[in-house]
Parts: structure tokens; sequence; C-alpha cells
């Protein structure tokens, strides 16, 4: 059967039920394995460019394949271009895992295929929407006036919180756009994430409409500084309408100030967004709830169960106390998406996208396979896990961390002390292509004030502490081969 063409394939109809149990079962098998030990694959693609699309035809095939065929293709093929986030010495970015519960209700919600824009296309995929939201909420300590939207990524659930920002300080611009209107004016922090800046220039505020409010020493948005903004921008005609705080920022994860902020958004008459897409998910943690004080003064905030809370990507949980705004900034019903249905939810209100997938299915899985305590326990393991190796930097005298350890992320750097400069931040820059090259484990790394900085960043559901201690070794490995090369 492996390699035959089957009788399904040259007829009418869809793979019957017998040839999907026999394949399924292969693809589980094979899962099952996969996930017993990605660490079996080297973490980090090592395909070249242009590979892939050199391997297979330029032309999707006339007849049908073999189903093993397919299946073999993919095994040969498509892995070895795969850098393998679900890896435990993935430490790149923001680390993150597709964990088994999660994958068997992502499978789930792919066989049933529905599409949850309306309440009435799939009334369990709405409702479950609002009861799994609800659970998050109230996991996170977030007041119940707050609704929860699922969207893919904190992008778009920042692009959703910055379009009802919009609405709120114009409501005209639904209908007339932008045009003969005061120029709007974002403020964010230096270190905020790259997704503001792209709202802005989605929704017409332009790169020249953001301001970016410098960090102090801790890369924390400066209140002062922010306040200063918006009183000049005032006096100078312009029409501050929306601050974007962070919890979590995506360099050094610093927590911005938020009930300072707060206060100048309400005594400006400005919505505020928190982006709490990363820095969200551990205030779960009794000991880690400070890092979303102030929140309940937002309108909308994002946090992202598919960066910490072993959920495959994507979803992106937003919540707002102002639905009714974000429902006005988004709502368009033609006359074929109508319904008769009354006190009922439809989410295609409440977003740019019409089509929704049956995203909480999984999340619904991952909160009731783990629970409250099991979440807790992995959450602080992986916090134990980072600030392990943090200590194991401040424990010796050619590194150095680079910014506090708020989470589960450390930014460091190697800085023998006959060097300085652009020669150490060279010296980092080849350490980590080093590091990564050899397919162990998977560093990214930023820029810190002008300084090239690594980053390891602790979050996969498989991590252990054997793991991180290959992760330290390696760089260190890699600092004493690239120093003995590197010309003084």
């Amino acid at each position: 059967m492996r390699n035959e063409i089957e009788t399904w394939q040259t007829g009418h109809g869809d793979m019957p039920p017998e040839a999907f149990e026999h394949w399924g079962e292969d693809v589980v098998r094979w899962i099952a394995e996969y996930l017993s030990q990605p660490e079996g694959f080297p973490v980090l693609s090592r395909a070249r460019p242009g590979a892939l699309i050199d391997t297979l035809p330029g032309e999707a095939p006339d007849d049908p394949e073999p189903m093993g065929t397919i299946l073999d293709d993919f095994r040969q093929s498509i892995l070895p271009g795969i850098t393998h986030w679900n890896h435990p010495r993935f430490f790149a970015y923001f680390a993150i895992s597709g964990s088994a519960p999660g994958i068997l209700g992502e499978m789930l919600a792919a066989a049933l295929n529905v599409n949850a824009m309306l309440w009435r296309t799939s009334p369990a995929a709405t409702e479950l929407e609002t009861v799994t939201l609800g659970w998050l909420r109230r996991l996170l300590g977030l007041p119940d006036e707050f609704v929860g939207v699922i969207y893919d990524t904190a992008s778009i659930s920042t692009l959703v919180g910055v379009a009802a920002a919009r609405q709120a300080a114009l409501p005209e611009v639904r209908i007339t756009g932008l045009s003969g209107l005061p120029p709007l004016c974002l403020y964010c922090s230096e270190q905020a994430h790259s997704s503001v800046e792209k709202a802005a220039i989605t929704l017409g505020i332009g790169q020249t409409g953001v301001r970016k409010i410098p960090a102090d020493e801790r890369y924390r948005m400066d209140a002062a500084a922010l306040r200063d903004a918006i009183t000049a921008d005032n006096a100078a005609g312009f029409r501050p309408f929306c601050v974007v705080a962070t919890v979590g920022t995506t360099s050094t994860t610093s927590v911005d100030p938020v009930a300072p902020i707060a206060d100048i958004c309400a005594d400006h008459d400005l919505w505020l967004h928190v982006d709490a897409a990363y820095g969200g998910i551990p205030a779960m943690l009794p000991e880690k709830r400070w890092a979303l004080a102030g929140v309940e003064r937002a309108d909308s905030l994002v946090v992202n169960p598919h960066k910490w809370l072993f959920t495959p990507i994507d979803l992106s949980a937003f919540y707002t106390r102002r639905a009714d705004i974000v429902r006005e900034a988004f709502s368009l019903v033609p006359a074929y998406l109508t319904s008769r249905e009354e006190d009922v939810i439809n989410y295609m209100d409440y977003g740019p996208q019409l089509g929704r997938r049956f995203r909480a299915l999984k999340l619904w899985f991952i909160l009731r396979a783990y629970g409250r305590t099991g979440i807790e326990r992995r959450l602080r393991e992986h916090l134990r896990l980072a600030h392990e190796f943090a200590s194991w930097v401040e424990g010796t005298d050619d590194w150095e961390l680079l910014a506090p350890v708020p989470f589960a992320t450390v930014c460091f750097r190697y800085a023998p002390r006959d060097l300085d400069g652009d020669a150490l931040n060279r010296l980092n820059e080849e350490i980590l292509a080093d590091v990564n090259a050899a397919g162990d484990v998977f560093l990214s790394h930023t820029v810190l004030q002008g300084v090239y900085t690594l980053r390891l960043s602790v979050g996969n559901i498989r991590t252990t502490e054997q793991d991180v201690l290959r992760a330290w070794e390696g760089v260190r490995r890699a600092a004493e081969r690239v120093s003995q090369s590197a010309p003084r």
C-alpha cells in the first residue's frame, strides 16, 4: 500500500476512512517518535537558500502520487529545511513549544474544518472561544469586564488595538479616512516590538506619526518622557490618540511602568494598549503577578499562549474593556452574512478577518490537560533554568549580563578585558555564528545601546537543565575557538 496508487485516487471523492486510518496511524506514529526525541535533528536547519526549490518539480503532478511516496518525501526533502522550534535546545527569539495535547486539539480542529466567523457557522467554536478566554482571563487575574477574542498573532492583536484607538479618537475616520484631519500620534517605547510601527503604517498613521519614547537603564519606557512628548505634540497641533506599553519587550523582556502610563493616558484621554504577548503568561504565577500591575486600566491588551503556554502556533489572545469600540471599528455585515440569532457574539465583527480557524480547541485541550498547577510548575521550572544560566554568566570573569532577567530570557555577552567596542561586538557575532553552525543549540541576538548581545530564552516544555548546560558549554567552547583565531 505504501508505494502504490490507491483505488480512491483514480475515482471521485475523498480518501476513504480505512485508508485515512492507515496513513493517519503512520503520521501519528511519526509525530510521537519526533516528540520523543526532537533533539535527534540539528536545531537550526543547515539547508542552503533555494535547496528545496531546486529539489522539487516546478509543476504540480498531473496524476496522483502514492501517499507513501509523499510521506517519504516529507521526511527526505522537507525535514532538512526545518528549523526545529520544538527542539529542547531551541533558545532563540522566544522559545516556544507545541505540546502533545495542543497538537491533538489542532488535529481535531483541522478535521472539523469549521469557519468560526458567525455563531451559527459553528456555535461550539464561538462559545468555546468565549469560555476558554474566560478561563485564561481569570488565570491571569484580569477583571471580568475584559472581553476576549482570538487572533493569529500579537501583530494582528496590536493592529486591532491601535485601530480601535483610532476609532475612539476619530469615529468619522471609518467613513471619510484620514484626509484633512490633524496628524495622529502613537506612542511606544524605543524597545517596543516592530508590530506597533507596522500597525501605524497599515492604518495610515505612518512612521512619522510614531513617537518612540526613550527607555531607562532597565529598558523600560520613561513615563516622564512620555508625558513631555504628548504635551509637545498637543502644542504643535498633532492629535495624540494611543499609547502602547509593553510587558516583556522583545529584546530584554523589560516591563514598562503600566500604572504611571495609565495615569498619563487618563489625563490626556488616550487609548492604552498593552503588549503582554510574552510577559503576560508568567503572570499566571502569583509571584509574577506584578508584571500586569496597572493592566486592569488598559483599554486593550494581548497575551500569546503560543509563546509560553505550550500552544501550537498560532494563537494570540486579545482582551479589551471597550469591545463596543472594537466592534465599531470593524463590523461590516453584508446581506449574505446577516443572521437571525439574538444575544450571540459573531467574532467576525471584532477584527479585520472574516474567516476564523477553530483555534480555541487546542487551548482548551491544554488548559484541561495540564491544569493551573501543572502550568505553574512548568513555568517556574523555565524561570529557574534561565536564572541558573544567568548565575553561570555572572560567576565568570569573562562573561557578563547585559540586562535584568525578570522572566526566562537572558541577555549576555563574552567580554574579555583586553577587548572593547567594535572588537567585542565582532567577537560576539562570531561566537553566535559558531554556536548556531554546530546545530546543537540555537541562540539569537539583539543590540542594546550599540552592544551586540546574545540572547537565550527558555520556554520549551521539553527543555531540561542538561539542555541549558549544553548551551552554556557550547557558547564557552565557541568563545574559546573564535578567540584563538581572532586577530588581537
